[in-house]
């Protein structure tokens, strides 16, 4: 099958008032190994060299690395490269899909395989809380027997349509509450509103961490969220598996979102978080580069050879 290629840069750096003693670093930024995404490399480098570096798994199966940088220093610089194929995903027909009450009901009593890891995200989590507010709001959209996914394309127009995106609105501090009461902020914020609205009726739903291709192809429009980490939202939709949506562009993801990750909220799959011994604050730079680079067809050999 067809793919397409894209290299990836993520550049990071912690610029500090005053001298950093030792600096803790847990880092998300491997892109994820799925049946339509290939990942044919990947490095970190950090500047100054770490003292430690491990690698694991995370509870959500993420890719992490813990780094820790001993001795005085005054700026990290933390830069990941990758290069990654990604290929279509089956998406059913919105109407063929179960009415949505019959999903919430399989969810609350199917605890075995996949129907436990759906049933885990259905509980509400540090920046997407349950509210009768946000079920009230995602009510318009799932009327009675109304197929799961005909719904949620719904409710992700309407969020998309609803609220304005605002780098300048919210940060990675502010509650959903603030953002459904301004209407405005940038796509973690509108990825963790839908969840809320869908975990709020019952449904399962996880936030999802990633890139999106800055270059529109000829004659489309300038995607948001570009240029940065992006963010949207998966949910389950028994006899499928899981389906992403974005609400940020309105969009079912597809060739053009490369996936890293994802969580309860984002506060599971942060691409850098740590602490630091020293310094009196910090002022931190981030660039992202996603550079499509054709189109990759594997040959026969290919097919059998694993991901790094």
């Amino acid at each position: 099958m067809r793919k397409l290629l894209y290299e990836i840069s993520h550049f990071t750096s912690y610029d500090y008032f005053g001298s950093v003693s030792v600096s803790h670093h847990l880092l998300r930024l491997r892109p994820r190994r799925l049946p339509n995404q290939r990942v044919f490399s990947h490095e970190v480098v950090i500047e100054p060299q770490p003292a430690v570096v491990s690698e694991h798994a995370d509870y959500f199966g993420n890719q992490t690395q813990f780094v820790t940088v001993e001795g005085a220093h005054s700026r990290l610089v933390i830069q990941s490269r990758s290069k990654v194929a990604v290929g279509p995903l089956f998406v059913p027909e919105p109407t063929e899909t179960s009415p949505w009450e019959s999903v919430r009901t399989a969810c609350r009593i199917d605890h075995a395989g996949s129907g436990l890891e759906a049933h885990e995200f259905t509980y509400g989590s540090p920046l997407a809380p349950l509210q009768d507010a946000y079920a009230d709001y995602a009510s318009v959209s799932f009327t009675r027997q109304r197929p799961l996914l005909e719904a949620v394309l719904d409710l992700t127009r309407r969020i998309n349509k609803e609220f304005a995106f605002d780098p300048t609105a919210t940060n990675v501090a502010t509650p959903i509450a603030d953002f459904y009461r301004k209407r405005r902020g940038v796509c973690q914020d509108f990825a963790q509103f839908e969840i809320a609205c869908l975990r709020s009726l019952g449904l399962p739903a996880r936030y999802v961490s990633g890139y999106l291709e800055s270059d529109p192809p000829p004659g489309q429009p300038k995607l948001r969220g570009v240029d940065a980490s992006h963010a949207w939202v998966s949910f389950y939709c028994p006899g499928v598996g899981w389906i992403d949506v974005d609400p940020t562009n309105n969009c079912i993801p597809s060739l053009r979102h490369i996936t890293i990750g994802w969580g309860r909220d984002y506060s599971d799959v942060a691409p850098i978080k740590g602490v630091i011994i020293g310094g009196q604050g910090q002022a931190l730079t981030v660039g992202v580069d996603v550079v499509a680079q054709g189109v990759w067809e594997p040959s026969p050999n290919e097919l059998t050879t694993h991901d790094v």
